[in-house]
C-alpha cells in the first residue's frame, strides 16, 4: 500500500510540475510570433528576420536542388526507368505519422504514406517513399553515418524494393531527445543540443545518401497534454527554435557568413550537406487556434499525451502531404508528371508548348505535340473531363501570340529610351 501511495504521489507530482511549466511557458507558434520574441530574447518566424518566407537566394538554391532530383538506377546514374526516394528519419512520433506505429508496411491509410498512396496527383512512377523512422530512434541514433539504423533502412526498405542508398534524394526529418531537463534560456538547453545533432544528421545523411538534394525538417507537435517527462513542454515548442536556428545557420553560411559553431559546416556547394528547409510546422498551443486554424485536442494524443492518436497521426499526415503537394520545392518531383506537362509544373498549358518548341528535333517530336494537344488544360491527375470547355491553341496561334508579345516588349523598350522617366 505504501509503495502504491508513493507511486501515486510521484505521478501527481509530475503532473503538477508539467501543468506549472505549461502555464509559465505559454507560447505563440513561431509562424505567428513573427518578429516578436519568445522569453523576450528569441525571435519568431520560421526563417530569418521573423519571416515565414524562404529568403530569395536560398529559394533559388532550393529550386535548383528540386530540379536536380531525377530518376536514377541503383548505381546512381541517370536512368529514365530509375527511381528517386523520399525517406523519413526520426523517432516513434515520426513513424506513426509517416507510415505506421511498427514502422513497416502496410502503412495506415490515414498516415502520410497512406494518404499519398491514394492520391492520384502523387507521382507513383519515379517516386518511391520509404519510412526510415522507427520507435525509440531519437536524434542520437542518426547523427553519424556509421549509426546502425542506416543499415536497417537498407535491409528493411531499400534492398527489398530493388533500391539503393544512391537513389535517396529527399528526406523528411523530425527528431527529438528523450527526457530533456534543461530549457531556454539556459546555455545548455536541449534546443542548442538539437541544433548540433541536426547539423550532424544533415552531414551523416549526405554521406549515406550521396545524391541527397533536400532535407525538410519539422519540429514536434504540441506536448501540453503530456503526462510523463518523456518530452513535455516547453521542449516540444523549443525544438521549433532548434530547427529555425539550424536552417538559419545554413542560410547565413551560404551568404558568406561564418560556419555556425553549433550547427557546423552546412555548405551545399561543397557537398558536405544537402539544402535544408522547413517542412510543415506542426506546433500549435493546444486549443488556442493558430492563425491558420490549427489546434491540438487531447483526443489527438494517446494516453501519455505525447504520442499521437489516430486523429493526431492523420493531422500530421495531411499537413505533410499538403506541403509536398503545394511547395514549389517539392512539386517538380512529388507530383505526377501528366502527359504533355513538359515543364513538370503539374499543369498542361501554353508554357509546355514553349518547352516543346525549343526541344523539337532534339528532345521532342511531332508526336509529343499531339500528346500535349490532347491533354491541354489538364492538371496532374485531373482526367479528360477537365478540358471539355478549354480552347486548345494551335501552333500558328501560339507563334503569333509570342511574336506579338516580343514586339510589344521591343516597342516598350524603345519608348523608354526615347521618353525616359524622370528620376
Amino acid at each position: 500500500m505504501a509503495r502504491q501511495c508513493s507511486k501515486t504521489s510521484l505521478t501527481l507530482a509530475i503532473g503538477v510540475v508539467l501543468v506549472i511549466v505549461q502555464i509559465a511557458r505559454a507560447a505563440t507558434p513561431l509562424n505567428d510570433l513573427g518578429s516578436g520574441l519568445y522569453l523576450n530574447q528569441f525571435q519568431g518566424g520560421l526563417y530569418p528576420n521573423g519571416s515565414n518566407i524562404v529568403p530569395a537566394t536560398h529559394a533559388v538554391a532550393g529550386l535548383n536542388r528540386a530540379a536536380a532530383i531525377r530518376p536514377l538506377n541503383t548505381q546512381g546514374q541517370s536512368d529514365p526507368n530509375g527511381k528517386y526516394v523520399l525517406i523519413s528519419i526520426g523517432m516513434s512520433n515520426t513513424t506513426q505519422e509517416f507510415c505506421s506505429q511498427n514502422g513497416s508496411k502496410p502503412c495506415d491509410s490515414w498516415t502520410f504514406m497512406g494518404q499519398a498512396a491514394a492520391d492520384p496527383v502523387v507521382n507513383d512512377t519515379s517516386l518511391f517513399i520509404a519510412n526510415g523512422a522507427a520507435g525509440g530512434k531519437s536524434a542520437a541514433y542518426w547523427d553519424s553515418p556509421t549509426d546502425p539504423d542506416y543499415n536497417r533502412v537498407v535491409t528493411s526498405w531499400l534492398t527489398p524494393n530493388g533500391l539503393s542508398e544512391k537513389q535517396v534524394q529527399a528526406a523528411w526529418v523530425k527528431v527529438a531527445n528523450p527526457s530533456p531537463t534543461t530549457s531556454l534560456p539556459n546555455t545548455s538547453a536541449d534546443a542548442y543540443t538539437l541544433v548540433q545533432q541536426m547539423g550532424d544528421i544533415s552531414r551523416a545523411l549526405k554521406v549515406r545518401y550521396p545524391n541527397l538534394q533536400q532535407i525538410f525538417f519539422s519540429s514536434r507537435i504540441y506536448a501540453g497534454y503530456a503526462s510523463s517527462l518523456l518530452n513535455p513542454e516547453p521542449y516540444a515548442y523549443e525544438s521549433g527554435l532548434a530547427v529555425k536556428w539550424l536552417i538559419e545557420a545554413q542560410i547565413n553560411q551560404m551568404n558568406g557568413g561564418a560556419i555556425n559553431p553549433r550547427a557546423g559546416d552546412l555548405s551545399y556547394t561543397t557537398g558536405v550537406a544537402p539544402w535544408l528547409a522547413w517542412g510543415p510546422y506542426l506546433w500549435a498551443d493546444g486549443l488556442n487556434p493558430r492563425s491558420d486554424g490549427l489546434i491540438w485536442q487531447q483526443s489527438d494524443f494517446s494516453s501519455d499525451g505525447t504520442h499521437p492518436s489516430q486523429s493526431g497521426e492523420q493531422k500530421v499526415g495531411s499537413m505533410l502531404l499538403n506541403f509536398m503537394l503545394n511547395s514549389e520545392f517539392t512539386q517538380p518531383w512529388f507530383l505526377s508528371s501528366a502527359p504533355g506537362d513538359f515543364n513538370n509544373n503539374g499543369v498542361i498549358d501554353d508554357a509546355d508548348y514553349v518547352v516543346w518548341r525549343k526541344g523539337l528535333g532534339t528532345t521532342y517530336t511531332q508526336a509529343d505535340y499531339d500528346v500535349w494537344r490532347a491533354h491541354f488544360g489538364q492538371s496532374a491527375g485531373s482526367g479528360s473531363s477537365a478540358i471539355a470547355n478549354v480552347a486548345i491553341p494551335e501552333p500558328a496561334t501560339l507563334v503569333l501570340l509570342m511574336f506579338a508579345a516580343a514586339c510589344w516588349c521591343l516597342r516598350a523598350h524603345r519608348a523608354a529610351q526615347i521618353f525616359p522617366t524622370s528620376r
